[in-house]
């Protein structure tokens, strides 16, 4: 097992680049193995080399949301974490439903990125504490349609897969459906939740099932003291 996290940087920012690398030679466990400046430098040194862990800019030459798409579909051993001046919703809702593991914002301090780092490593997400709150905000709002909605029994069966991360054509195979068909299914799930993309219904659709088995253990609780 190799000892170090194995890290690839690529930012169209050679002075921005360079200073994240020398921040993150710094710890012992970490090694930075190649850089690069677009999205098509990062398709190549995902290929070639396999970092563990890599980090994109959102903005930089090429497409980067299918740069993260593919790397996170072909390569899933090879993590992506954004790390952008970026605050846009939409940059962070796209480079999320293709697949990155973790969203930070470049002001973010020196220990608090080698603790993203290591995080996205181990398989877990990390998003800017602040800008979390930022998009966790916006959710909120969509909590009150959220109880008011209905979904059909196909519906709700299609984003419950589509939660545990499966692609549409993962989803038409284990249902047994075709591919047309769940993509159908999913544009009226976020029809119905006002959602603007699946990262924000199935986030949205998380919390209110969270809520309800809360409210089901509340219930539950008082129901075993009555019985007392």
């Amino acid at each position: 097992m190799n000892p170090f996290i194995r890290i690839g940087i690529v930012d169209d920012h050679p002075m921005l680049r360079e200073g994240v690398a020398n921040t993150l030679r710094k710890r012992t466990d970490l090694q930075v193995v190649e850089q690069g400046g677009s999205a098509d430098e990062a398709r190549d040194i995902a290929l070639r080399l396999r970092p563990d862990v890599m980090l994109m800019d959102v903005n930089m030459p090429g497409d980067v949301f299918a740069a993260v798409r593919y790397i996170s579909t072909q390569l899933p051993d090879v993590k992506v974490l954004m790390l952008t001046v970026s605050e846009s919703e939409d940059d962070a809702y796209s480079a999320l439903e293709a697949g990155a593991r973790g969203y930070v914002l470049k002001g973010i301090s020196g220990p608090d990125l080698v603790l993203a780092i290591r995080s996205i490593s181990r398989g877990e997400t990390y998003i800017t504490p602040e800008f979390a709150k930022k998009l966790l905000s916006n959710f909120r709002k969509h909590e009150a349609e959220v109880r008011k909605i209905d979904l059909t029994h196909r519906e709700e069966q299609i984003i419950r897969e589509v939660s545990m991360g499966l692609t549409n054509k993962e989803v038409a195979s284990k249902l047994l459906i075709s591919e047309k068909t769940v993509k159908y299914y999913m544009t009226c799930v976020m029809q119905k939740l006002h959602a603007r993309n699946r990262v924000e219904a199935v986030t949205a659709l998380r919390r209110y099932w969270e809520r309800e088995a809360m409210d089901r253990l509340r219930i539950g609780t008082v129901n075993s003291h009555l019985d007392v």
